[in-house]
């Protein structure tokens, strides 16, 4: 059955590796918080060296996205250069644990 979820992209700024240190324990922290609220579905990050990631949220709208994005204690610290949210149609996956 296909769903439609929201995913969050963020850019990373170039050196990330040498500067999320102090606040990474944080912004797992911050995901697992919305995991746990079960709007995040799943998260991690892109390429390797990392430059970017990608979470996905099932959630009523972007409202509940930019409320993640604004405590996000990567974005707090200038790591994100640009944060980006867009419709997600999952047409074929193994079955999404149910929300709630």
């Amino acid at each position: 059955m296909a769903e439609t979820l929201l995913a969050l992209f963020y850019d990373y700024v170039p050196d990330i590796l040498e500067r999320r240190a102090p606040h990474r324990e944080a912004h797992l922290a911050h995901a697992k918080a919305a995991a746990e609220r079960d709007e995040l579905v799943i998260a991690g990050a892109l390429g390797d060296p990392p430059h970017g990631a990608m979470f996905a949220f099932r959630v009523s709208g972007p409202e509940a996205i930019d409320e993640f994005v604004a405590g996000d204690p990567y974005v707090k610290a200038d790591l994100v250069t640009a944060p980006r949210i867009e419709p997600w149609n999952v047409v074929v996956s193994p079955p999404l644990p149910p929300a709630g």
